[in-house]
């Protein structure tokens, strides 16, 4: 009896290994899908440092080009907490005033806007010379997770399609998905000058100017399908 079992075991163990090594016979096709698309960044984070500077004998001091930049922050109706501070050029401002009064002290600030148009109005609010430099930090799109999805779905479909009318081209029929692989993500983000305005030539520049860039997202999706 136990002989039996044991035959019974290894030709149990013979078939299963027959059965894994087999080879899927069915006709197949390979294809890929692609989706992308273009959006406006609508999360701007912009850099501005301001720095004093000497009017004639008179210092204009970071107060008051402070004093200047959150008005008209305030008067282009963005919220006073989308301003901070990012930096300070000396945090013991007043012994650096006390060791040298020629001392000219700056500050970085961070802006998040949503609309790149804007920044022109900003900095023409603020005294020219005030201003150091202006640079894009970083920059994003709100519901970028949500268009990723919808780009590979769409991926996804745009391979099934292509598999339907070439297999339909050879008079077969498309069969069911059989493996599915993510091509990952691809986001190409815009690429920013950065600005730099030199208090003495601050006047003629005028405002710096920005160009206006988007998001690229491309997405691929490979799959196999059965061909009927």
């Amino acid at each position: 009896m136990k002989k039996l079992l044991a035959i019974a075991f290894v030709a149990f163990l013979g078939l299963s290994s027959a059965m894994a090594q087999q080879v899927d016979l069915r006709r197949k096709i390979n294809v890929s899908g692609l989706a992308e698309t273009e959006v406006t960044p609508d999360i701007i984070y912009i850099g501005i440092s301001l720095k004093e500077y000497l009017n004639g004998k008179k210092k204009v001091e970071i107060t008051e080009l402070e004093k200047q930049l959150y008005a008209t922050v305030q008067k282009a109706g963005i919220s006073k907490e989308n301003l901070t501070i990012s930096n300070l050029s000396s945090w013991n401002y007043a012994t650096e005033k006390k060791k040298n009064p020629d001392f000219l002290a700056s500050k970085q600030y961070r802006l998040k806007v949503a609309d790149l148009n804007k920044f022109n109005a900003l900095i023409d609010g603020i005294d020219a010379k005030g201003i150091a430099s202006t640079n894009i930090e970083s920059y994003d799109y709100s519901k970028i997770e949500t268009l990723k999805k919808e780009l590979k779905i769409k991926a996804l479909m745009a391979a099934k399609e292509k598999a339907a009318y070439m297999v339909e081209a050879l008079g077969d029929k498309l069969g069911g998905v059989i493996e599915i692989q993510d091509g990952g993500d691809n986001v190409i983000q815009p690429v920013y000058r950065s600005y730099m305005m030199k208090a003495e030539v601050a006047d003629a520049t005028g405002a710096p100017e920005i160009d206006f860039k988007k998001i690229k997202l491309s997405f691929t999706v490979n799959a196999v399908f059965e061909i009927k």
